[in-house]
C-alpha cells in the first residue's frame, strides 16, 4: 500500500465546497428513473389511451410474463369456439431492470413490493402493432394497502410486444385446453397533479 503524501491528506475546505454538489447531483442520478430518462410523453399515444390533463406520471414499469388464453365455445353461436382472454402474469421492473411489483389476473391487479395494489377499469384500447395486444388505458380503482399505489388514477399499457391468442385452431374437440404467450408491456401509473 502506497502512503500518502503529506500533500494530498488535506483537501482545501475551498474544494469540498466546491465538490459537495458535484456529489450530491451523483447520487441523485442513482436513486431515480427520471434522472436517468426523459420523462414520459403521452404525446404520440392515439388520443383514445392518454391520460386527461391534470395528471402526472408517478411510476414506470416494464411489464415481462405470459398471458393464458383457453379454448371455449362462442357465447350464443352455437358451434363455433374462439380463444378467450383468461389472465396476465408478469413481473413489474423499473427502467433499470429492478424488480417493483406484478401484475395478475382476474381481476387485472398491479401490486407493487411494499403490497399495496389496484385493480381498474378498462377505458380505452387503441390498435398496437401486428402480433402485440392493443394499447390500453385503465381508470384505477383507489388503492388498497399504503405505498406506491395510492393515488394512483390511471394505467396505461404501451409498447406491446407479443401477447395475442394463439394461431392453434380452437375447435370442439380442444374446448377447455389452455396456451400460455408471452408478452411485454410499459405499465404507465398516473396521479392526479396536487392542486394548490
Amino acid at each position: 500500500m502506497t502512503a500518502l503524501s503529506p500533500r494530498t491528506k488535506s483537501v482545501p475546505k475551498s474544494a469540498l465546497a466546491l465538490l459537495a454538489p458535484v456529489a450530491l447531483l451523483g447520487a441523485c442520478a442513482m436513486t431515480g428513473p427520471s434522472s436517468t430518462a426523459p420523462a414520459f410523453s403521452q404525446a404520440a399515444l392515439p388520443a383514445a389511451v392518454q391520460v386527461p390533463d391534470g395528471h402526472k406520471v408517478s411510476m414506470e414499469t416494464v411489464g415481462v410474463g405470459k398471458i393464458t388464453y383457453e379454448c371455449r365455445a362462442k357465447k350464443d353461436m352455437a358451434g363455433q369456439f374462439e380463444w378467450v382472454f383468461v389472465g396476465p402474469d408478469a413481473a413489474l421492473n423499473d427502467r433499470r431492470g429492478t424488480l417493483v411489483g406484478k401484475y395478475y389476473g382476474p381481476p387485472a391487479t398491479w401490486e407493487a413490493r411494499d403490497g399495496s395494489k389496484v385493480t381498474g377499469t378498462q377505458v380505452a384500447v387503441a390498435p398496437a402493432a401486428v402480433g402485440s395486444i392493443p394499447l390500453q388505458l385503465v381508470k384505477a380503482n383507489p388503492a388498497v394497502g399504503m405505498g406506491a399505489m395510492q393515488g394512483v388514477s390511471h394505467i396505461q399499457r404501451v409498447a406491446t410486444k407479443g401477447g395475442v391468442a394463439p394461431q392453434t385452431a380452437c375447435d370442439a374437440a380442444g374446448v377447455g385446453q389452455k396456451q400460455v404467450v408471452d408478452y411485454q408491456a410499459d405499465y404507465i401509473f398516473w396521479s392526479p397533479v396536487a392542486m394548490r
